[in-house]
């Protein structure tokens, strides 16, 4: 019978590695078994457990929920033509720009290392302690945090962000471009009490979960596009080798985004399976209380967000072009290229 119960200790073990992960001078998390396999940093029981949890979940009649890139509803913008056509006129900024704000977005996420999760099982009456959901305060929000910001513990070793600034130095060189304003939020902003059945504590842990689920499923779209953009043969020509270093970087950091979709997954999923306790001394089914807010909160990340960081980015891109000479033309051609524009 597959192991169900997991000390903190057990979910935060790694692999024993052949050599360390090191590229671009930086040092980084993770590392390489002797056939030269890259192994994500503390997986060694994580990914056993996440698939012992779904297992049991599915076994008792209870679906995963949808968390693949079917879920959204728009395309990458700028598309690959579009970006293709940008870079082949000499205009990096804007790929340069994405590639820094996803590293500092990146950054953030070590906040989870900080979160007091608190237990569940006192608002669930099933039992949960051979769970996903009845691990999350013993080790596994920890470990995405030390995963997307670094591991306080173990400061040395760069986590996604150095990743992504170590892909971005790469392909374009360090320093190529000035560093762009961030974005405050990428997860929808709060919408008010939604869940006023549960403590308030918990209503706002189960809403970051899920907005940090969705930010995983449109990640993975952008993973597509920076691969294929770095091993296009017609962009980055005088770079190739370091390009395709730098794609490389992109999927070990896609290597380690699964972990945390898969938990995510189980334990929303896991979710819609139990009985709460409501805070008038009732119950709700998990399901009639997930559902509808998991719903909306599809539709925000995956249309609401993605048309206005679509329209955004256009005008950005609209505003620097045509600060070049034959801007506006360039610009009219990459307007063409939207395949967005042409549906709409």
């Amino acid at each position: 019978m597959a192991k169900l119960s997991y000390t903190r200790d057990e979910l935060m073990a790694s692999h024993a590695y052949a050599r360390p992960h090191e590229r671009a001078g930086y040092l980084l998390h993770g590392g390489f078994l002797a056939d030269g396999t890259y192994v994500s940093p503390r997986v060694l029981n994580r990914w056993p457990a996440v698939k012992a949890w779904q297992e049991q979940l599915t076994a008792n009649g209870w679906p995963l929920i949808d968390a693949t890139v079917q879920l959204l509803k728009r395309g990458a913008y700028p598309n690959i033509p579009q970006e293709r056509h940008l870079l082949s006129h000499g205009y990096g900024q804007p790929f340069w720009n994405s590639l820094t704000i996803t590293g500092v977005i990146e950054a953030r996420g070590r906040a989870l290392c900080d979160l007091e999760a608190p237990d569940f099982q006192t608002i669930i009456e099933d039992d949960i302690s051979q769970t996903c959901t009845g691990h999350l305060h013993k080790g596994l929000l920890y470990a995405h945090g030390a995963d997307e910001g670094g591991d306080p513990a173990e400061p040395q070793y760069g986590a996604h962000d150095a990743m992504w600034f170590a892909a971005r130095d790469l392909v374009f060189g360090a320093d190529r471009y000035p560093l762009p304003e961030v974005p405050e939020n990428i997860g929808r902003p709060d919408m008010g009490r939604l869940m006023p059945q549960l403590p308030a504590g918990f209503e706002q842990l189960i809403l970051l979960l899920m907005n940090v689920l969705m930010i995983e499923v449109r990640a993975e779209c952008f993973f597509s596009f920076c691969c294929a953009i770095m091993r296009d043969k017609d962009v980055f020509t005088d770079r190739r080798e370091q390009a395709e270093e730098a794609a490389a970087m992109v999927e070990r950091i896609r290597t380690d985004e699964a972990i945390h979709v898969g938990y995510l997954q189980t334990a929303i999923s896991e979710m819609r399976s139990f009985t709460f306790k409501t805070v008038d001394g009732g119950t709700v089914k998990g399901k009639d209380l997930i559902d509808p807010i998991w719903e909306g909160m599809v539709h925000w990340h995956a249309v609401t967000q993605a048309d206005f960081a679509r329209e955004q980015t256009r005008e950005a891109i609209r505003a620097g072009l045509e600060k070049t000479p034959d801007g506006v033309r360039l610009f009219a051609e990459f307007d063409s290229m939207d395949d967005m524009a042409k549906v709409a």
